[in-house]
C-alpha cells in the first residue's frame, strides 16, 4: 500500500457529476439517482432498477439542499450528497449526523467511543453484546465504514443502529473505525488512519493495554477485518499490508469480510451495464478523492491490474465476499473472488450474492429478509 505523503486536493475545472447515492448511504435511494439537478425534497418509492422495497420499509425524506454559493467556484458536486469548492470549502448534506453511544434497550448491546489519535482525529465506536458470562472471550471485528472515502462516520445513526442489531445477532465485539475523509484529507489518509486503528487494537493482544473491553473480551485468535463499499476496499489493503509488514505482535488476521466492495478498472464487466452512468461517476469520484491517482487502474482501486501486489499476499486464512444482484459493483466483487482463488492464496473462500437488491441494501433495510440472511452469513463466518 502506498505510504506517500498526503497531497492537497488538486484544483480542477468545474466538474458537476451526480454520483450514485447507493455508494454512500441508502437513506436516499428513494430518489432519482442520476438527475442533473437536486431531486425534489420529498420522499418517493425506490427506483425499481436499483433495489426492491421490503414490505416493512417506509419512504424517507431528503435533506433540503441550499443553492451553490454564487461567489465560490465549484470543482465537484454530487447532490444530495456533497459539494466541493475551489477554495477548499466542502459542504456535506448528510452522513455526518451524530448519535451518542449508549446501551440499546432492544438488544442490550452497549457502545462506547474511544480516541485512538487525538492529533489527527482517529477514533472508534466499540460495540459489546450482552454477555451471560462476563469472562467469555468473543471474536473481534475491526470494521471500516463505506461512503466513497468522502462521506460517513462511525458515529452516524445508520451505522449505530445497524451494529446494535448485528452485534446482538453475531455476539462479536465490533471496533467501528472513525477515519478522516477526502477531499480535505485525500487518499491515502483513509488507509493510514485505518492501519493506525488496527495497530491500536492489536496493542491489546496481551490484555494489558488501555481499553478494558478489548483486554477482557477480545479473542485474538478470532480477529477479523471487514467493511462495506469503500470500507471493504480499505479492509483488503490493510490485510495486504499486514501480509507484507506484519503486525508487530504474534497476532494473525483470521478472516476478511468484504461487503459489496468498491473496486474499479478500465476492463468492462457485465454489471457495469446495470447503470453505466453510475460506473462512469464512480471513476470520477475516485479521481476527486485521490487527485494524485494514475486513474481507475491505480492498484488502490484496481487490485487486479498488472503491477499490483499479488493477492496471494493477503494476510488471512478465510475470506467472505458479499455482493448484491442489482449493484453496479457486483461483478467487481465477483472478480475479486475469482482473482483471489486463482492467485495461489491458500485459504477458505466464500462468495455470497443477495438477489434483487442494490448496493449496501442492508443499511437501508436492516430487518428485510435479504439483509437478515446476509447478516446471518457474516455472523456464521465470524463465529466459525
Amino acid at each position: 500500500m502506498p505510504q506517500n505523503q498526503i497531497q492537497p486536493l488538486l484544483r480542477r475545472p468545474r466538474l458537476v457529476i451526480v454520483l450514485p447515492l447507493l455508494l454512500f448511504f441508502l437513506w436516499f435511494w428513494t430518489t432519482s439517482l442520476f438527475s442533473s439537478s437536486p431531486p425534489p425534497m420529498a420522499s418517493s418509492s425506490l427506483d425499481s432498477d436499483s433495489n426492491t422495497t421490503p414490505s416493512n420499509s417506509s419512504a424517507m425524506a431528503l435533506p433540503v439542499i441550499p443553492p451553490a454559493k454564487a461567489n465560490e467556484e465549484l470543482v465537484y458536486e454530487s447532490l444530495p450528497c456533497i459539494r466541493i469548492y475551489k477554495s477548499g470549502l466542502v459542504e456535506r448534506y448528510f452522513g455526518s449526523e451524530f448519535t451518542p453511544a449508549s446501551t440499546d434497550p432492544a438488544t442490550g448491546v452497549t457502545s462506547k467511543d474511544v480516541v485512538i489519535d487525538s492529533r489527527i482525529g482517529v477514533g472508534a465506536r466499540l460495540y459489546l453484546p450482552k454477555l451471560s458470562d462476563e469472562s467469555k472471550k468473543i471474536p473481534i471485528l475491526v470494521y471500516y465504514h463505506g461512503g466513497g472515502f468522502c462521506l460517513g462516520s462511525a458515529y452516524n445513526p445508520t451505522f449505530h443502529n445497524y451494529f446494535n442489531g448485528f452485534v446482538a445477532l453475531s455476539n462479536v465485539l465490533v471496533v467501528s473505525v472513525e477515519y478522516r475523509l477526502a477531499p480535505e484529507h485525500p487518499v491515502p489518509a483513509q488507509y493510514e488512519d485505518s492501519w493506525l486503528a488496527l495497530d491500536w487494537v492489536v496493542s491489546h493482544a496481551d490484555g494489558t493495554s488501555q481499553e478494558p473491553w478489548i483486554n477482557k473480551h477480545a479473542d485474538f485468535d478470532r480477529l477479523y477485518l471487514g467493511g462495506e463499499s469503500a470500507g471493504a476496499n480499505i479492509a483488503h489493503h490493510i490485510s495486504m499490508k499486514v501480509g507484507s509488514s506484519g503486525l508487530g505482535k504474534p497476532v494473525k488476521i483470521n478472516g476478511l469480510a468484504m461487503i459489496h466492495p468498491y473496486f474499479l478498472g478500465s476492463n468492462k464487466v457485465e454489471s457495469d451495464s446495470i447503470d453505466p452512468a453510475a460506473s462512469e461517476s464512480l471513476a470520477s469520484l475516485w479521481k476527486v478523492v485521490n487527485p494524485t491517482t494514475t486513474g481507475i487502474d491505480d492498484p488502490l482501486i484496481n487490485p487486479f491490474v498488472a503491477g499490483a501486489p499479488n493477492l496471494d499476499g493477503l494476510a488471512c486464512s478465510r475470506v467472505l465476499v458479499c455482493v448484491a444482484g442489482k449493484d453496479t459493483l457486483r461483478d467487481r466483487g465477483k472478480l475479486y473472488y475469482n482473482k483471489l482463488k486463482e492467485s495461489g492464496w491458500i485459504g477458505e473462500l466464500e462468495l455470497r450474492e443477495a438477489p434483487g437488491v442494490g448496493h449496501t441494501f442492508h443499511l437501508l433495510f436492516p430487518t428485510s429478509e435479504e439483509a437478515v440472511a446476509q447478516d446471518r452469513a457474516i455472523s456464521a463466518f465470524l463465529n466459525y
